[in-house]
């Protein structure tokens, strides 16, 4: 017989929530029901919770049907409250977060490989509802989050928890595809776009060892920022002919562009080596252009790529505390939510605003 769900901190669940796409400045605190506690689940009590570019996609109605009310926000941290019975790898204080999965079906090849992302049943942290119970997910810009343990990251000690918050998401996002395609010494790699996940994929592609780091924005005005993240280049594609001098040179490129209207996707195709990978990790709410039928020529790979397993989260969270790996934030109090949203919408953080706990509980 199972253990008991260990009797610990009963928590309230409540946090800001959209009610209309229409109003999606307009945030309600509200109550919400988790789903019901499991001996794999584990409580959360947040107090610190990113603020990501899917989250306006979502509030907006950009990425298409929204449940409503919704409760958004996948970059969250915060300290354990409670765990169910069968929980052996949190106890209550553990400084833990949880990113944009909150559970898949656990017995599939993909479960069972290191890729329950890419689960024929993930549910995603919010806008999304748990199989079985049916209760819908709601996410960080609120007070706890009730979540399967194989989904809590354990943060070590040498990260601070609002600094970590980027990492569960955005973070996670870039790492996955670099390692997957091979990023370290004696590889060149392209990051195209520097903002809340282009800065983090430079960071970490410098962290992994890679030769070369090549920054593709579309201006010049994020150059020093670029070469301070550790960026060996940097490119502005808005320069007719900016390829040319990299022609057939990186191995990979990594595209982190919110909106895809400005990327130069042939160009940037050209610089990739034969059977070298173009992956995007952003999904913009306007279409992706036709590709001319010679870029196919270029025997080079287009691709996406969808967060990452729990296995690279760790990896990745050890790789940031032991190299200083570090988002840059605005933290910002949590009622200031609708400033948030419309900042990002806007493009003003330079790179990520963070929300501080401020609800009364």
């Amino acid at each position: 017989m199972p253990a008991p769900i260990q009797n610990q901190q009963e928590l309230q669940f409540k946090g800001y929530a959209v009610e209309d796409t229409e109003n999606w400045e307009k945030f309600k605190l509200i109550d919400f029901q988790p789903k019901p506690m499991g001996e794999h689940d584990v409580d959360i009590k947040i107090e610190f919770c990113g603020v990501c570019g899917s989250d306006v996609h979502t509030i907006t109605g950009g990425w298409g049907k929204v449940n409503l009310p919704v409760i958004v926000g996948h970059e969250i941290v915060g300290r354990v409250a409670r765990v169910g019975g069968a929980v052996t790898e949190f106890k209550v204080g553990d400084r833990v977060g949880v990113g944009a999965q909150v559970c898949s079906c656990g017995e599939c090849g993909l479960c069972k490989s290191n890729n329950e992302q890419y689960c024929r049943e993930l549910v995603f942290t919010y806008n999304d509802n748990f199989r079985g119970c049916g209760t819908a997910t709601q996410g960080g810009y609120s007070t706890a989050i009730r979540t399967p343990d194989r989904f809590v990251f354990p943060i070590p000690d040498g990260i601070k928890l609002e600094d970590a918050a980027p990492l569960m998401c955005g973070g996670l996002t870039v790492y996955s595809p670099l390692v997957r395609n091979g990023a370290g010494p004696g590889k060149k790699v392209g990051v195209v776009g520097i903002g809340g996940l282009g800065h983090m994929a430079i960071q970490f592609a410098k962290a992994l060892g890679c030769d070369e780091i090549v920054a593709f924005s579309h201006s010049n005005s994020k150059e020093k920022d670029a070469m301070t993240l550790g960026a060996t280049k940097f490119v502005a594609t808005r320069e007719e002919g900016f390829q040319k001098p990299l022609l057939s040179s990186l191995d990979f490129i990594i595209c982190t562009a919110d909106v895809a209207s400005g990327v130069a996707f042939k160009e940037l195709l050209e610089t990739l080596v034969p059977m070298g990978k173009f992956v995007m990790v952003a999904l913009p709410d306007d279409k992706l252009p036709s590709l001319e039928r010679s870029s196919l020529l270029s025997s080079a790979f287009f691709g996406g790529s969808l967060l990452g397993s729990k296995k690279e989260a760790l990896e990745m969270l050890q790789l940031a505390a032991d190299k200083g790996v570090k988002p840059w934030i605005e933290v910002m109090p949590m009622s200031d939510v609708s400033k948030a949203v419309r900042g990002l919408k806007d493009g003003k953080p330079r790179y990520r605003y963070v929300l501080k706990q401020d609800i009364d509980q």
